[in-house]
């Protein structure tokens, strides 16, 4: 839209009429409804449409980092039921704002940059190859002679372009690739402590048909209801086995909640929960969310009459586990990845406030694990 107002605002001090008033009426004769004009087809075009598409395209790869398990939950807004995709990520928004300030402070000019824009942009273009690489050969399974001719051709024109850029890392070439190093640290330190922990996990796991037949029928019951969130339906949540080491205890009614968020924008309430009697007072609920959904736990168990009666919130409290890292000498990763991962852990987003479960019904036990 810029350049086409532009393009028309020139024609009407050209055709003699310089006036604000001529240009109003040039601006307004294109913009106006159903003129047919090109006043709307170059608004895409405008550097403010390319940074915002730039903007919504760091929102989606951070959110499809945290669902490759590749970076700890953020909080994100969704803005449209028609379009998944179409995300707001508050604090990628404000890292970029950060960067964007800083960035400016270094270089000062647009000169200035120009070394590190062409090592992020030729950088760019050899890890796409290289991508491409693993895609034909690993996924595709194309024939082995044409694909390596085909990707070594790309190799080598990428790595000419990049090669010619490596002068330039002294003179702010080093920017993009201190930029690259530390994502690359961040998100391989989180990946490779999320494995750590589920093996941990999955060392300590119970069945839940084991534990209810071994345990539930000589511990002592407490009145109430109890629900405890579990990332799998068909084990015990630690939290449950460190309320029973501890507290020697159980509720008479005990829910294995999960929460599973489907590709749709809703999910039908006659569809919402899915409950199962396992006997003993057990109970395992499954709860269906749409990814445009917020989760209410409080409100989806209001609505559940299959599992041992109607719920009262002032009868149930809810168990969060809380994992502490305990940095040590076992082999895992290097001591200040483990401190790295253990402060992302610690500043994720709460559970509580994701699940939107009451505050004052909800009791957190720690554990600590060593990686």
């Amino acid at each position: 839209m810029l350049f086409s107002t532009t393009c028309r605002t020139r024609a009407a001090y050209s055709a003699g009429s310089p006036s604000r008033e001529g240009i109003g009426t040039c601006w307004a004769s294109d913009c106006r409804a159903g003129s047919g004009r090109p006043c709307s087809i170059g608004v895409s075009n405008s550097p403010g449409a390319i940074a915002a598409k730039r903007i919504t395209g760091a929102f989606s790869v951070a959110r499809q980092a945290v669902q490759l398990g590749f970076f700890p939950r953020l909080t994100t807004v969704h803005t449209s039921e028609d379009a998944e995709g179409q995300i707001y990520v508050p604090l990628v928004n404000w890292a970029l704002f950060v960067a964007v300030i800083l960035l400016v402070l270094m270089f000062r000019t647009s000169t200035n940059l120009a070394s590190a824009y062409g090592i992020a942009v030729t950088g760019t273009m050899a890890i796409t190859t290289i991508m491409l690489g693993v895609l034909v050969f690993k996924v595709w399974k194309w024939n082995k002679l044409f694909a390596g001719a085909m990707i070594g051709l790309f190799a080598l024109v990428d790595g000419a372009y990049f090669a010619s850029n490596i002068t330039k890392i002294p003179d702010g070439g080093w920017f993009p690739l201190l930029i690259a190093a530390i994502g690359f640290t961040v998100l391989t330190t989180w990946a490779k402590g999320r494995e750590l922990m589920r093996e941990n996990a999955r060392e300590m796991s119970v069945p839940l048909k084991v534990f209810i037949k071994s345990a539930a029928p000589s511990t002592h019951r407490a009145r109430g209801t109890a629900v405890f969130l579990s990332s799998t339906a068909d084990t015990i949540p630690s939290a449950l086995l460190h309320n029973l080491k501890h507290n020697q205890v159980l509720h008479d009614r005990v829910l294995i909640l999960t929460v599973k968020v489907e590709p749709v924008p809703t999910v039908d309430p006659a569809n919402r929960a899915q409950g199962t009697d396992e006997g003993e007072g057990f109970y395992r609920v499954i709860l269906h969310y749409g990814y445009m959904e917020e989760v209410n736990i409080p409100r989806a168990l209001a609505a559940v009459d299959n599992c041992g009666g109607p719920f009262s919130m002032m009868n149930t409290s809810f168990f969060l586990g809380r994992q502490k890292i305990i940095v040590g000498p076992r082999p895992g990763m290097a001591l200040w990845r483990e401190r790295l991962f253990a402060w992302m852990l610690k500043s994720s987003e709460s559970a509580m406030e994701f699940f939107s479960l009451p505050p004052n019904r909800v009791v957190e036990l720690g554990s600590q694990v060593q990686l």
